[in-house]
């Protein structure tokens, strides 16, 4: 992973070995939103017969996701996170692909999985994708968020990083770090602010995300961030208030 969250294919090439049977990568980073190049490390792993998932939970509802497009095998989703009820979700399997059933029993799921499916999630599920497909012209969310960004910045300059790919990630995420500071401090004096930080708190201890080691960001910075996701609610007033606020 390089400096801005992206996995180079290169190095996907260089880790396979002919014990490998499956590669999966994200197609959408949960915390910084940087899109990874899917399509790419789908042409590696058709080259060395390798099947290949990506996790789309993040994307669907947001970009296009599509299959053909993308050259995956298999893309798993989450409801919730396209304005689905949670608790339901939903794995493309291309046409050819086996796999060894999830739970076995009966014939339920064309054999994948046993158990009565639960038909309202289903449908839910099934209208928040058209809405979704509907609604992925995503350029007002892009332009909040991007506006937003903006406002950081006129008003910390250089005490305010963004995370993440400049123009490769998700149009309704935004992760920036305030330098020097602790994100969860932050976000305790912003308490009707929904928002979430790239730093993990274990035992009174604070920890650099994971994800933000991975990027080498330093911890003066990395501790700093915080995440906030738009959605097709957000509106101008409350990016000005929240930017206004920090």
């Amino acid at each position: 992973m390089d400096g801005f969250g992206q996995v180079d294919p290169d190095d996907v090439r260089r880790t396979v070995t002919p014990e490998t049977v499956l590669i999966s990568v994200m197609h959408a980073n949960n915390e910084v939103g940087t899109l990874q190049p899917i399509s790419e490390i789908a042409r590696i792993a058709r080259e060395r017969g390798i099947l290949f998932h990506t996790d789309a939970a993040q994307s669907v509802g947001k970009i296009p996701t599509y299959v053909n497009e993308l050259g995956v095998d298999l893309l798993s989703l989450a409801g919730h996170k396209a304005y689905a009820p949670k608790g339901v979700g939903a794995l493309y399997v291309r046409k050819g692909v086996r796999l060894e059933p999830l739970l076995h029993g009966a014939s339920h799921e064309t054999g994948r999985r046993a158990g009565t499916e639960n038909i309202l999630l289903d449908v839910a599920l099934g209208a928040a994708c058209g809405l979704a497909q509907s609604c992925l012209g995503m350029e007002s969310i892009r332009q909040l968020r991007d506006l937003f960004w903006e406002l950081l910045q006129a008003r910390f300059g250089k005490e305010v990083v963004l995370n993440g790919h400049p123009t490769e990630r998700l149009p309704n995420t935004l992760n920036v770090s305030f330098v020097g500071k602790i994100g969860s401090t932050i976000l305790r004096g912003m308490k009707d602010v929904a928002a979430s930080t790239g730093s993990a708190c274990h035992s009174g201890s604070v920890e650099l995300s994971p994800v933000l080691k991975a990027m080498r960001v330093p911890p003066e910075i990395g501790m700093g961030a915080i995440r906030f996701s738009l959605g097709r609610t957000t509106t101008r007033e409350e990016i000005e208030q929240v930017a206004s606020r920090i």
